[in-house]
């Protein structure tokens, strides 16, 4: 346990998540957040304004932290489904975290986790079990969000190999509360709820739950070996499972489960009406792929290593469904 945590895009998901996790360890916190946004209260928090793509706005949440005891937690960036990259995507998830790894290399910070994903990773097909990799490769990916996650990945090994201490971790698909409304899976559950969602298609995804991946992320910076990665994965569900789990616990009707085919079809009419109506479209081509490729993701070293622990999907879901209706109560 280190004097300090550190936590970048402490205001999203899975950065909400995490200091709700260091704040039940009575930890010092720091969060960086960006302008405009709410992050969670709580004891030994305090929260500082800033950009990552700003490495001068970086400076105030550095200052003045206890050296060689201070970890960092790097979870801010673009989780983007669209087929391709963006120079803002690159910035942000590329640029962005070698500022991060300048600073704790300026400032001696003792731990940097850096929050990567499965999709960094390259796909093995359906009848395979992936697993960590020491070398990373954007060209070996398919999808802009893919290539910048593996080239940021690489960034953060190279710095651990010339003596920073960092680790990797790599999540799969997170599900669960305390969604600032930026999670596109948690949106499938708000949209299936509200009666937005015409159809499902028929594919599967890696699902896990926010909490467990915070409790993870702690752990990495806790226990985690240097220069090493850890998936932290849940368990593959279709579609249709995930959304009759939403439809057991918050009512709704049953929704046809399309062939990838179709789905492909209808995907650019789906994306135009989903704009119209000021929604993120759900089913991107990226998306279609992600459903169809079949990679089933092992924890394993995770779990031996860092005592890492998966809950029920159930669980999640009906925990999700609650906190999006207290969301609507709350008006937000």
């Amino acid at each position: 346990m280190f004097k300090l945590y550190i936590v970048t895009g402490a205001a999203g998901h899975l950065g909400t998540a995490i200091i709700r996790a260091l704040q039940q360890k009575g930890v010092s916190i720091r969060g960086l957040i960006q302008p405009g946004q709410r992050p969670t209260a709580g004891p030994g928090t305090r929260y500082f304004t800033g950009d990552i793509c700003d490495a001068a706005t970086l400076r105030p949440l550095f200052e003045g932290v206890p050296a060689g005891d201070t970890a960092v937690i790097h979870t801010a960036g673009i989780v983007d489904i669209a087929q391709r990259g963006t120079d803002r995507l690159w910035q942000v998830n590329v640029l962005g975290t070698q500022n991060m790894i300048d600073c704790c290399q300026r400032y001696q910070i003792a731990r940097l986790v850096y929050v990567s994903s499965v999709h960094a990773i390259p796909e093995r097909g359906q009848l395979n079990t992936v697993r960590e990799v020491a070398h990373f490769s954007p060209d070996l990916l398919v999808g802009g969000y893919a290539k910048t996650k593996a080239a940021a990945t690489r960034r953060v090994l190279l710095a651990a190999a010339a003596g920073l201490d960092a680790v990797v971790v790599h999540p799969s698909g997170i599900l669960g509360p305390y969604s600032d409304g930026g999670n596109h899976l948690v949106q499938m559950v708000e949209d299936y709820m509200n009666g937005r969602l015409p159809a499902c298609v028929r594919g599967a995804y890696d699902f896990v739950d926010v909490r467990d991946v915070a409790d993870g992320c702690v752990a990495a910076a806790d226990r985690g070996r240097r220069g090493r990665c850890y998936i932290l994965s849940g368990d593959q569900y279709t579609v249709k499972e995930v959304l009759e789990l939403v439809r057991r616990t918050a009512g709704g009707r049953k929704l046809a489960a399309l062939p990838m085919w179709v789905a492909r079809a209808v995907c650019p009419a789906i994306s135009w009406i989903q704009r119209r109506r000021g929604r993120r479209p759900l089913y991107t081509p990226y998306a279609l792929h992600t459903l169809t490729a079949g990679s089933r993701f092992s924890h394993e070293r995770a779990s031996r290593e860092l005592g890492y622990t998966t809950r029920d999907l159930a669980v999640t879901v009906a925990d999700t469904v609650c906190w999006l209706r207290e969301g609507a109560v709350r008006g937000t």
